[in-house]
């Protein structure tokens, strides 16, 4: 499966910085927010290889969707754009915070599953790769850590292909791809965890997550 276009609903810290790395790295890139027209100088600092317009749009763009919204906008997404997911990859970068999300945080928290098995039951029918969600954007920008060491990027999937394809992407963005497991893998890299917010190595991850090997990428 050729990758070439990415699609990105919600362009904020996250999402506007992935954006930014991957066009780098040669991607097409397709911004989009509730409000488009307030993306132009992301747009501009991102270059030719990028353009905005609605979350519909940026769906049907992608041959890989950045999911990159607080997770409470996830239910607020109209059924035109979860019917459009269905199919596609989706990276979801979402954290659960109830400070910021509400009653939907405290129940993706209480998900013995972890994130990527809550985030699969609210767009059925979509691949969901967890991944960027451990990352904080500023070290997302500089792809490396205070140490100097490229930054690992922990990833979960049910999904073989979708796995491959996304670790591809992370590496073309200057990252390091730890493949943890399948999504029920990824509570291993949620908020609270060993190696979340920590900007660590994929040798560290490894470590802390006990990672059999680069080769295998599960956890053992």
């Amino acid at each position: 499966m050729k990758i070439s276009r990415i699609g990105i609903v919600g362009s904020g810290r996250i999402g506007g910085t992935l954006g930014v790395l991957l066009a780098k790295a040669g991607y097409e890139i397709f911004y989009s927010s509730r409000h488009p027209e307030a993306l132009k100088d992301l747009v501009r600092k991102t270059g030719s290889k990028a353009r905005a317009g609605n979350v519909r749009e940026a769906i049907a763009f992608g041959d890989v969707v950045v999911l990159s919204t607080p997770l409470k906008a996830l239910p607020a997404l109209d059924a035109g754009a979860k019917e459009a997911l269905k199919g596609k990859i989706v990276i979801d970068t979402s954290n659960p915070y109830p400070e910021r999300d509400g009653v939907i945080a405290e129940e993706a928290r209480k998900d013995q599953g972890g994130m990527g098995v809550f985030v699969a039951g609210l767009l059925p029918g979509a691949r969901i790769v967890r991944a960027f969600n451990t990352v904080y954007f500023e070290d997302l920008k500089r792809t490396r850590n205070k140490k100097g060491e490229t930054i690992g990027i922990p990833i979960a999937s049910d999904d073989e292909e979708a796995l491959k394809i996304v670790s591809a992407l992370v590496e073309h963005a200057g990252l390091d791809p730890v493949v943890v497991g399948g999504l029920k893998a990824s509570k291993l890299f949620d908020v609270g965890t060993t190696v979340y917010a920590t900007s660590s190595s994929a040798k560290e991850i490894r470590e802390r997550l006990k990672i059999e090997s680069a080769g295998t990428g599960r956890a053992a």
